[in-house]
């Protein structure tokens, strides 16, 4: 019988309480933490966060409106409308008022770390663009064990994460230097002289917005769909099939993607990710606004490859807009030059990089199966740990 074990027989035998979130947690809107200027530099000390995927936005030398943090009072930053969040103990600004900041409430039997440990086992997945903590994600129970089982549990898990960072770090750096490589490769490979004609996007194809999905339209079964948040969580460069469904009476309203349509997310929290490319090769399927499905005549996988470049890049940054949210104006996408080889020429480019991009993104296979593995099994742990059986 291991410590945790001893403790759960001599401290709760019966069962454990089970509480909201919203009964140990307060919350506080983020309005004058905001960032005013977005001209982010490295060289700055604050950092400028975001409780979505990116994290770390940049830094500002604002020295107003900063949240304090630290060790002894750390915060968990809560994205509102996608319920993805952070744990920060340092002292931060934000980009936007559309997340929450989290806090203990005091005089409560609670160990914070320990709540944010049992929030990472939530499967709570937002089904439309709302604001969730006030309305759904605030009355989620968590099993709330006696301190000394939270603190034992915490101790464990902060070890085994400390362990688990050091050694997903290397693999992280060497997957990193492959990704480097491959980058450099695919550059050199989509770089062409005089001796190729270069066209603009809308010369050889033109642009369908999606329209009107959103994720409370989701089904079990029906019509094929892809979201425009999807591209970025749930879909690499390319996709044949899809992991969300509208009803045949929805699909009938929605615009459609068809095979070999390059889809393109017209929005995003940064430059780097907006305009991600997803080539679809499979059947026709909805799309949700938000988002754009380019129909062209050339190979889809050369184009979406083009769509990775660092030349697109820059081009992105010469033309983004937005400061809470970035755009790129379809009108300006479609005047980005790419060079046209003969298809059989993009079907040869394709082939290599094909190579090169299962190297370093394909999670079946090499570093990133090892990485995702590790992942799930300390998952697998963290949740195991906190489980426990509802007292009466």
């Amino acid at each position: 019988m291991n410590k945790i074990e001893k403790l759960i027989e001599a401290l709760c035998p019966e069962g454990v309480e089970f509480k909201k979130l919203g009964e140990v947690l307060d919350y506080e809107q983020p309005t004058k933490y905001i960032v005013k200027s977005v001209k982010y530099d490295d060289t700055f000390t604050i950092p400028v966060l975001t409780a979505g995927q990116t994290f770390i936005l940049g830094y500002t030398n604002e020295d107003f409106g900063i949240y304090k943090a630290d060790k002894t009072n750390p915060a968990i930053i809560f994205d509102d409308f996608t319920t993805s969040f952070h744990w920060v103990n340092f002292n931060f600004k934000v980009k936007s008022s559309a997340m929450k900041i989290l806090t203990p409430q005091k005089n409560k039997e609670i160990n914070f770390k320990f709540i944010y440990y049992a929030m990472r086992c939530i499967g709570y997945e937002p089904q439309d663009h709302t604001r969730h903590w006030i309305s759904k994600y605030s009355k989620i129970k968590i099993p709330i064990p006696p301190l000394p089982i939270q603190e034992e549990i915490v101790k464990i898990l902060d070890n085994f994460t400390e362990l688990e960072a050091e050694l997903e770090a290397e693999l992280e750096a060497e997957l990193e230097a492959r990704k480097k490589q491959y980058e450099y490769y695919r550059d050199e490979l989509l770089t062409f002289g005089d001796d190729v004609e270069f066209k603009k996007l809308e010369e050889i194809g033109i642009l369908i917005r999606g329209n009107g999905l959103q994720k409370k339209d989701f089904t079990e079964i029906g019509i094929g769909c892809i979201h425009y948040g999807q591209i970025y969580t749930h879909y690499g460069a390319f996709a044949d099939k899809t992991k969300t469904f509208v009803s045949l009476e929805l699909a009938k309203k929605l615009k459609k993607a068809k095979k070999g349509d390059v889809l393109i997310s017209g929005v995003s929290e940064n430059i780097k990710d907006v305009c991600k490319p997803l080539a679809w090769l499979g059947d026709e399927i909805c799309i949700s606004g938000d988002m754009f499905a380019f129909r062209h005549n050339q190979n889809t996988k050369f184009i979406t490859y083009l769509l990775q470049t660092t030349n697109f890049q820059i081009y992105k940054r010469q033309h983004a807009q937005g400061t809470k949210v970035t755009r790129v104006k379809s009108n300006k996408l479609l005047k980005f030059k790419i060079p046209l080889p003969p298809i059989q020429e993009q079907q040869r480019i394709v082939t290599i990089l094909d190579k090169f991009d299962a190297l370093v993104n394909d999670i079946s296979t090499g570093l990133p199966a090892e990485i995702s593995a590790r992942r799930k099994q300390y998952e697998y742990y963290r949740e195991k740990l906190l489980t426990f059986k509802e007292k009466n």
